[in-house]
């Protein structure tokens, strides 16, 4: 990714190229990028993706286009080529944007949507995302960023959408943090992964074991564990450094996932301190715990 453009200079036009497997999320994606002020196109022709983009001044500002296996005379070659053409236009910002999934849950969507596989039309839905794939994976390993929406909301989509490819000024790279539990998996689109199980568990605490690491009893004995303090400070150290040089790459979106047991002590304590901290310094933060139920 190129770095911010400097102050004063003109900014380049957005155009995102979203691709990926069938199922994982496009309409989704492409009405996130609609909602944040750019152009969406789906399943246009790519000999026609340069004449919507267009060179004169009048054109859209930003742009997303859709592009997969449904697209007429669709290759993964002929969009890698278009996207190597784009790149070597003046003015342009151009990214490329890859929607992944696990292949059971695929199969599981358009089971429950009682839809059939754009690659499918006579064949089980197997058969067509195992098609789709050998069509749109060579895609996966050449894309600015690729998101997993197996385990994924809409809402989750949409933020991470957003943290990525907000058209709004201002400082480029934002935090999100989340706290999770190891035993229902790793957050798939976390950058930073720490793991705080070496703090003692509240869990094993009666007294303790229904609250959460929201409640001031839960917060206190997590950061009295004797090994507390230096851990966050080594944590903070840590990431002094490393978030500027983030946002010296370009990097506009970072995830960072708290994990321990059971998701709702330890991680939660570590998570809600962290982005305080985060705040302090300056970075805009969202902040989500995953295990927890969402406050009405």
């Amino acid at each position: 990714m190129s770095a911010p453009a400097p102050l004063g200079a003109e900014v380049p036009r957005r155009i995102v190229l979203v691709t990926g497997l069938s199922g994982a999320g496009m309409s989704s994606a492409l009405n996130a990028f609609e909602d944040l002020g750019y152009e969406a196109v789906d399943n246009l022709p790519l000999t026609l993706v340069p004449a919507l983009i267009g060179r004169s001044r009048d054109g859209p500002r930003s742009l997303a286009v859709g592009v997969d296996s449904r697209t007429r005379n669709f290759t993964a070659e002929a969009l890698l080529q278009w996207h190597k053409v784009l790149l070597q236009e003046d003015g342009l910002d151009v990214r490329l944007l890859f929607l992944d999934c696990d292949a059971d849950v695929l199969q599981r969507r358009y089971t429950e949507t009682r839809r059939r596989h754009p690659l499918a039309a006579d064949r089980p839905v197997v058969d067509g995302i195992a098609a789709d794939e050998a069509a749109v994976g060579p895609l996966r390993e050449h894309a600015d960023l690729a998101i997993d929406t197996s385990t994924l909301s809409i809402h989750d989509l949409r933020r991470l959408i957003g943290g990525h490819f907000a058209l709004a000024e201002g400082p480029r790279l934002s935090v999100f943090i989340t706290s999770f539990s190891f035993g229902r998996g790793l957050p798939r689109e976390a950058d930073l992964v720490f793991d705080v199980r070496f703090l003692d568990n509240p869990h094993w605490n009666p007294d303790l074991r229904p609250m959460t690491g929201l409640d001031a009893a839960v917060r206190k004995a997590v950061e009295g564990d004797s090994g507390f303090p230096a851990f966050f400070d080594g944590l903070t150290g840590l990431l002094r450094p490393l978030l500027p040089r983030y946002n010296q790459e370009g990097k506009s979106y970072l995830t960072i996932a708290i994990g321990c047991t059971g998701g709702r002590h330890r991680s939660v304590v570590v998570a809600e301190r962290l982005a305080g901290w985060m705040g302090e310094q300056g970075y805009r933060v969202g902040l989500q715990h995953r295990e927890l139920p969402v406050a009405e």
